[in-house]
Order: C-alpha cells, then structure tokens, then sequence
C-alpha cells in the first residue's frame, strides 16, 4: 500500500486558553493510504500534555518518515501485522490514530458502507455535543456563548476553568454563563488547575449552580487523590490527562465516575473501541473529547458516538479553515452520514 503525507495548518475562531496555556493555531497532518484504487484517510494532531514526551507536528512527521517504508510492504487489510508493527516501533499515538483511521477509512470505502453501520451502532443514541468556552472574563464568556448560540442549538456547555487569576476568577466566569444560560447544562474542566482543597470548595459550590461533572481538577501527578476526592466531592469526577488508553482505565476504577477519551490519546478508534469496552466493565462513564482536530478526525470518532454518554466534539466547529467536511449537525448532535467509510470528503461541501 502507498502511504502519503501532507500537512494543513488550521485556525481558530476563538484562540481557546485552557489552565496550561493558548492556542490559536495548529498544524495537523493528513495520510492517505492507496491500495486497489481506493484511499483511506486520516489524520494526526499535536498535543501537549507530557511535556518529556512531545507530540508536536515535527516529531509526529519524523515518526510518519521513519514509519511509512515499514508499512508499504502490507495491505490494508493485514491490520494485526500492522498494529504489531506500530507496537514494535512505539510510535506516537496521533501516528497511530491517523493510520488506524485511515485503515478504517479503507475497509469502509471497500465494503461501500459507513463505519457505524459495519458495527451495528445506532445514530438515535448520539447525544447532543457540548460547546467549549476557554478561560476569559465573564464578559468574554459571555460573548463566546452567543457566538456559539448563533451557529448552532446549543444543549450543553463545557467551561475551561482552572484560572491563573484563582478560584474567584472561575466563579465570576461560572456566574455569568449561569446568568445568561440559567437551564443549560453546564460542565467545567479544570484541566489540572486546582489543587486538592480547590477542588472540594469548587465542587461544593459549583453543585450549587446545578453543574454535571468537574473534569480533570487535579494534576495528573495527583492521581493518587482521585478517591479520596471523589468521596468528598458531591459531583462526579472524570479524568482526561489521566487517561490515555485502555491500560490506565483498571487503575482509574473505583476512583472517579468516568473518562475522556480522545482519539489521538487512545491512538485510533481500535483503542478507542478497547477502552469503551474496559471503561463499560469497570462501570465507568464515557466522554469522547477532542484536540484542535478538523471534522476529518472529529467525524471518525463520531462514528463511535453511540457508545458515548458525553460528546465534546466540537473543535472543528471553531475552525475558519476547516479543510475536510463530515459528519453534521442536527438538533445540537454530531451525526456521521451514509458514506462509505468515514464520510469525509475536502471541503467543496
């Protein structure tokens, strides 16, 4: 099989701050992969959470450089030799997921049906999508709602808390969405900004304004404090830089309600699939989240959407130069379509 790169710099509407820092822009990288006259697509995005271990576009397309002469020798549908290759080598996992989904991607366009449908899911489950508000002033927040609000049926908002300016500064922000979207449910991420304490004045009182979970209040050197916190915490707690794939899910059990999983973490939709297997044994909840990933890598993960209790799939939607189109909008929900495949096709749509 032929295996090509290219990569596609995307900008955001909103730069969008989170505890760790700003991100206005991203380069991402495409892969197509060509066997039998048909081109499977994926993508890989950067993130940064290991600071040790970078997963920045330069080291991703290093790893495509030293990988791609590796897989050339196998057909696509040779994926157990494939994914024992990628072990081997220990290649970043945004690689990875772009090869998984591309692979995917492939078989779709090769049996001529969508991905949700090869696997039996249900569109009618899909839950709504919520829609991210980074770290801002009240002000700000504000306004960043009603952009969203004028773009699509807003069902569930997601706050980037976890301000350098303290806890004050996350309530003031907390109560102005409150004030403008009283019935709105209503999540908050700290992405590991609060310390211990933080986190159970902030639960209590953000239980008060009727919120659903807090997400990633602690550091993920803090892991140890997950249950103790969840007993003292009257809301649910979830994890995100926590959780990588399937192998962190066992250890997480028993100390918080539920996980993030990302398909540039887990490294393709096979992990994801594994993880959501893992996670639903060990009684755990479902979110699927997302980086500064187009509809391109967005949209796989929305075929898996079914499973998920909670969707935060929404960074393409803050993109002015989204280069791919997908999966839609419908009543606030991400719906894959009837397209062989992934449903993705460049943006002339």
């Amino acid at each position: 099989m032929k295996l090509t790169v290219e990569t596609f710099t995307v900008h955001k509407k909103f730069a969008l701050k989170i505890s760790r820092g700003t991100t206005a822009q991203t380069t991402n990288i495409w892969l197509r992969i060509s066997e039998d006259n048909i081109e499977g697509w994926g993508e890989a995005s950067p993130f940064s959470i290991d600071k040790t271990k970078p997963k920045n576009t330069d080291s991703l397309l290093t790893a495509f450089g030293q990988l791609i002469p590796q897989l050339e020798q196998f057909h696509p549908l040779q994926r157990q030799a494939i994914a024992t290759k990628l072990q081997i080598l220990k290649i970043p996992s945004p690689v990875q997921a772009a090869i998984d989904m591309a692979l995917y991607d492939w078989l779709g366009k090769k049996a001529g049906l969508p991905l949700w449908q090869i696997w039996g899911l249900n569109r009618d489950r899909i839950v709504p999508i919520s829609v991210t508000i980074g770290i801002s002033s009240p002000e700000d927040a504000v306004k960043r709602l009603q952009a969203w609000q004028d773009t699509l049926d807003v069902h569930m908002i997601k706050l980037k808390l976890g301000s350098p300016s303290g806890i004050k500064a996350d309530r003031a922000m907390v109560e102005a969405i409150r004030a403008v979207a009283p019935t709105t449910k209503l999540m908050v991420d700290a992405n590991g900004g609060w310390s211990f304490e933080a986190t159970i004045e902030m639960s209590r009182w953000l239980a008060s304004q009727e919120v659903e979970y807090i997400e990633q209040p602690l550091a993920v050197a803090d892991d140890h404090q997950l249950k103790d916190l969840s007993k003292r915490s009257p809301l649910p707690i979830f994890v995100d830089e926590s959780c990588f794939n399937s192998t962190d899910i066992p250890r997480l059990a028993g100390t918080v309600a539920g996980v993030n999983l990302k398909i540039m973490k887990t490294g393709g939709l096979s992990e994801a699939i594994q993880a959501i297997q893992i996670a639903r044994a060990c009684k755990l909840k479902i979110m699927f989240g997302c980086y500064s990933d187009s509809s391109l890598a967005n949209t796989a993960m929305a075929h898996l959407a079914p499973y998920a209790d909670y969707l935060d799939l929404d960074s393409h939607l803050n993109l002015t130069d989204d280069p791919f189109c997908g999966a839609t909008i419908e009543a606030g929900r991400l719906l894959p379509n009837h397209q062989p495949g992934l449903g993705v096709d460049r943006r002339s749509c």
